[in-house]
């Protein structure tokens, strides 16, 4: 059984890795080393995850998924959880959260049968109870901000987020000399929808 650490931040301004002491420790006080961990900035509302479906590649049966809260794996919509729940049965790979607790059981190799198998469907059940719970906090943030941008408009107010010119002219330089989309976003630390509009900018320049 391997441990693979999952760790990611919506945002590139956030710091995906600010949580990888408290996943060490939990692992170092059950005997548990983490094999591998693999860190990205991109949203958990999306399933559009490189390093998620990496670590799901790399797992073979039994390992674990290890993250610091649900929210951190899924705050996806209904129908992208139950693929992203697929892809992981798939592979029966074990997934544990420090915020879950009854995750925690997963941890043990041994055991019967019946207990291993309660063990999970307990797993299961709260897994999604959480991953419903983040989405709904996902939708209602977004609907706060949508309201605070309206509110801000009707007063003159509201100016919009920076565009960060000098980073979509390296993204624009990199797909100009012929480097895939994944590869950029590798290089940059971007996400997809940034290298989507460096490119938009680039067709438009042609």
């Amino acid at each position: 059984m391997f441990v693979r650490a999952y760790l990611r931040a919506s945002t590139q301004e956030q710091d995906a890795g600010r949580t990888r002491a408290d996943l060490e420790a939990f692992a170092k006080d059950r005997g548990l080393v983490i094999a591998a961990t693999y860190l990205e900035n991109e949203s958990g509302a999306s399933l559009n995850r490189p390093e998620l479906f990496k670590l799901l590649a790399d797992c073979r049966p039994g390992d674990v998924l290890l993250v610091e809260q649900v929210d951190r794996l899924s705050r996806l919509n209904g129908a992208d959880w139950e693929r992203l729940k697929r892809e992981i049965a798939a592979r029966d790979v074990r997934v544990v959260a420090l915020d879950l607790p009854t995750s925690y059981a997963l941890l043990n190799a041994g055991g019967d049968e019946f207990t291993a198998r309660m063990a999970q469907a307990l797993n299961s059940m709260m897994l999604d109870m959480l991953a419903a719970i983040a989405r709904k906090d996902y939708d209602d943030r977004r609907r706060r901000q949508a309201q605070g941008i309206v509110k801000a408009k009707e007063r003159g107010a509201y100016r919009g987020r920076p565009e960060d010119s000098e980073r979509i002219e390296q993204i624009g330089r990199l797909l100009a000399e012929g480097k895939s989309w994944n590869v950029v976003m590798r290089l940059t630390g971007a996400s997809r929808a940034t290298v989507a509009k460096a490119a938009r900018r680039l067709k438009e320049a042609a």
